[in-house]
């Protein structure tokens, strides 16, 4: 491991990333929004990773993650982090409206808003991921309350990178994410109404048998037959169950189903695309510009067009 830091959180980290069968390739200071001091790791599962296949993990300097209350999610965000590893685009997912789209650039931990509002701030980008190099993109400003925050553990990437993530697919489906070839930093709020203190656990769509088993298609379609080769994609993705209020268990069961129909090839807790799911190319496509088509504000092009009384 190549490393500028020395620090107890290092080793705390190698230990952690260890029982995860990660390795830390790198580790080095940075800063945050206020340009408060970070740590960022560069993670992978074997010194040798191609640069797409590791993860950046970035941490307040001086973070605790061994406290009781915080450790268990910190060993279960890179378990799973470990495990998507091994997909052909780790940071690619899809949206149920039938967007492909990379995440990257997201500055943790989050800094408090500068604007006055009570709220905490963090910034990144996602893409449009559809194999052609799309420009096509949206700078986010994802924002969460004072309230929210204290469900939050810590306002630090393994304690939320899941649900921001999930928040923003969630407002591309909502059409209030509009991807452009360049354009100013757009809110993404999260708030309370994504969570039940109830059930205590997140929500963001309700879906059917029906929509999972078409969103696993969709997923497995872009990541393993697009842009992955064919190659296997991770099925029982927790952050997918939380997107889609479902199980990892549950999204097993719906991959059999579509193995039976001959769209996916299982092995494991992963499937590939099947010749007959890539047949489904033009359904996507269509599926994926209705979706571009919904994100794009009417009132915004009738203005471009000159249809206005304003």
């Amino acid at each position: 491991m190549s490393s500028q830091l020395g620090s107890a959180l290092t080793q705390k980290l190698e230990t952690a990333a260890r029982a995860a069968n990660l390795v830390i390739l790198s580790a080095e200071s940075g800063t945050d929004f206020n340009k408060n001091l970070t740590s960022r790791f560069r993670l992978a599962l074997a010194q040798n990773a191609d640069p797409e296949q590791t993860l950046t993990l970035e941490l307040s300097e001086g973070f605790d993650f061994q406290k009781p209350e915080l450790l268990p999610e910190m060993t279960a965000h890179l378990r799973e982090e470990a495990r998507r590893l091994k997909n052909p685009h780790p940071d690619v997912y899809v949206t149920l409206a039938g967007l492909p789209v990379r995440f990257s650039g997201f500055k943790w931990p989050f800094h408090r808003s500068t604007s006055g509002a009570d709220t905490y701030i963090v910034h990144g980008t996602v893409h449009l991921e559809d194999g052609q190099n799309s420009p096509l993109h949206a700078l986010v400003s994802a924002s969460m309350t004072v309230t929210f925050a204290e469900i939050v553990p810590a306002p630090e990437q393994p304690y939320a990178e899941t649900f921001i993530y999930n928040a923003v697919r969630k407002t591309l489906d909502q059409g209030q994410l509009e991807l452009l070839k360049s354009g100013n930093r757009q809110p993404v709020p999260v708030t309370t109404r994504y969570y039940s203190r109830w059930q205590n656990k997140f929500f963001f769509t309700d879906t059917t048998n029906t929509t999972r088993q078409d969103y696993l298609a969709l997923k497995v379609y872009w990541l393993s037959g697009v842009l992955g080769g064919s190659q296997p994609v991770w099925i029982a993705d927790p952050r997918d169950a939380q997107y889609l209020n479902t199980t990892p268990e549950e999204l097993m069961q719906m991959a059999g189903d579509l193995s039976h129909q001959g769209l996916l090839k299982l092995d494991g807790d992963a499937a590939a695309a099947t010749p007959a799911l890539l047949d489904r190319a033009a359904q996507y496509h269509e599926k994926m510009d209705k979706a571009l088509a919904a994100t794009k504000p009417a009132f915004n092009e009738e203005m471009r067009h000159g249809h206005t009384n304003m």
